[in-house]
């Protein structure tokens, strides 16, 4: 497997993993996703990721999983969390074939890496309020619990971080063509 920045060709591929995370969501009784209607500002946003150069994902034979490295959400992340400390993991989704391979935490090791590469203390990330499935894989992979905020026009908003020096999965990093170590 291999970690590459996503490209326009990939917008399909990005797409079919949102619905297919979609229907795992509301076959486990997730209420996150479930409006179809989203599916247009969440591409615009894809789009737009892709463009600047935000927008990672798994490759192998096909995409497996897709992460974005974020500017921090000033709707959750507060000037006194000091934002520009830490790398924002957004859009993390692995492909259920890819299940029992660890790739949603080999992503977040590797945007551990990043962190670290740019001289960042912490992995912070957001996700949806009502996910307890979800909550629990970020506190599994060592994230704590920041706060949860809760706008009114937002449904995600469970914040936690981790140190950008916690590495999981030290034995399976995720690479870029042409490295054998996480990828800089």
């Amino acid at each position: 497997m291999t970690l590459r920045l996503a490209t326009t060709a990939d917008v399909d591929a990005l797409m079919a993993l949102r619905i297919e995370a979609e229907g795992w969501l509301a076959a486990a009784g997730i209420d996150q996703w479930r409006n179809p209607r989203t599916r247009g500002p969440a591409l615009a946003k894809w789009m737009a990721d892709i463009e600047a150069g935000r927008t990672w994902v798994v490759d192998d034979s096909g995409v497996l999983a897709t992460v974005t490295l974020a500017p921090a959400d000033m709707d959750f992340w507060r000037p006194s969390d000091f934002p520009e400390s830490a790398v924002y993991v957004a859009k993390l989704i692995t492909a259920r074939a890819a299940k029992g391979s660890n790739l949603g935490g080999r992503l977040l090791d590797w945007a551990g890496s990043r962190a670290r590469a740019q001289n960042k203390t912490w992995v912070r990330l957001d996700c949806w309020r009502d996910n307890l499935v979800l909550q629990r894989f970020y506190l599994r992979e060592g994230f704590e619990h920041v706060r949860t905020e809760a706008p009114a026009h937002r449904l995600s908003g469970w914040m936690g971080q981790r140190s950008a020096s916690v590495v999981r999965h030290p034995n399976s990093p995720l690479t870029t063509p042409g490295s054998s170590e996480f990828a800089d």
